[in-house]
């Protein structure tokens, strides 16, 4: 088997990979460019990228022979899934393997922005402490403050559950009920907007599909309170990133913690200015177990896929 891989990844599943399949790995720390993606998939049976890669029938007919194109990513909206199936090509995706990495980050921007300790840490090594002041960086309490989650599924459950530490009210907005944060937590299932207007930590969850993209724009912040704090580490279209700012801006609500942007790797540059968001690299599963696994999911799902078995996460 040939197999294009769009970067290099943490762990050994490269090389467990190599004694079965011929790679052709992009070398570089930087994102491949989608031309030398469609140049270099030519011939190839697989395909081994991620989520930053946009892989679509150009990419896919460019091939000649693709069979597989395993995501290094639990989501799969960079990856036109319907030109797939219609080709015949499987995608596979690894979740789960980044749940709890992502809801421990989920809650470090939570503790950031509540209490603005990135700014905090800011004002101090610029100097500007003179002492101690009662008035000086307040922030928003945490424990007894109600938890908002948008999209209750793995990773939204895991951060719910996180929670039980601070005694928080927890309301969750999702298609279907959740039992298990309802049973353990007491969390109430609520309509989007009255979730929106009554929590003071609201962290979104949600995958990115046409219903979910701007699933949060002017009208939705307008609903939440001016003391909240909104909370991303889904997918950046999730949030309409110019009425953040302007909201933020305008202190309609009270701060951000951001790890996913709308047009990555570009970020709003207001953004980048505000004091009150906290703004990370996409880092919600950079730990290196984490991201070691997910190497071996995706080659978990190649390998499958090479010994004729369904692989184990195929999304189509």
């Amino acid at each position: 088997m040939d197999l294009l891989v769009t970067r290099r990844l943490p762990g050994g599943a490269l090389e467990r990979l190599a004694g079965i399949c011929t790679l052709d790995v992009w070398g570089r720390d930087d994102a491949m460019p989608r031309a030398e993606i469609i140049r270099r998939i030519k011939g190839k049976d697989g395909l081994l990228c991620l989520l930053s890669d946009r892989v679509d029938a150009a990419v896919m007919d460019a091939s000649g022979r693709l069979g597989i194109i395993a995501n290094y990513a639990a989501g799969y909206d960079n990856i036109d899934v319907t030109a797939a199936k219609a080709r015949g090509i499987m995608v596979t995706n690894t979740p789960g393997v980044l749940t709890d990495a992502t809801a421990d980050l989920a809650w470090a921007l939570i503790f950031a922005a509540s209490r603005r300790v990135v700014e905090a840490h800011t004002f101090l090594r610029h100097n500007d402490w003179r002492g101690w002041d009662p008035n000086q960086m307040l922030g928003h309490d945490i424990t007894g403050a109600t938890l908002g989650i948008v999209g209750a599924g793995r990773i939204g459950t895991a951060v719910a559950l996180r929670s039980r530490g601070f005694s928080m009210p927890v309301l969750y907005a999702g298609r279907t009920p959740n039992t298990r944060i309802e049973a353990e937590l007491g969390a109430r299932r609520v309509e989007l907007e009255e979730l929106l207007a009554s929590a003071d930590i609201v962290s979104l969850h949600v995958p990115l599909t046409a219903d979910t993209r701007h699933l949060i724009g002017r009208r939705e912040l307008d609903l939440m309170k001016p003391t909240a704090v909104l909370i991303n580490t889904a997918r950046g279209p999730v949030i309409d990133e110019e009425a953040l700012f302007e909201a933020l801006r305008e202190r309609r609500i009270a701060g951000a913690g951001l790890d996913v942007y709308e047009h990555e790797p570009r970020v709003h540059p207001g953004l980048k200015e505000l004091s009150n968001v906290v703004t990370l690299p996409h880092i919600g599963s950079a730990t290196h177990a984490t991201r070691a696994r997910m190497a071996d999911m995706a080659a978990d799902n190649i390998l499958a896929f090479l010994r004729g078995e369904d692989p184990p996460n195929r999304v189509a």
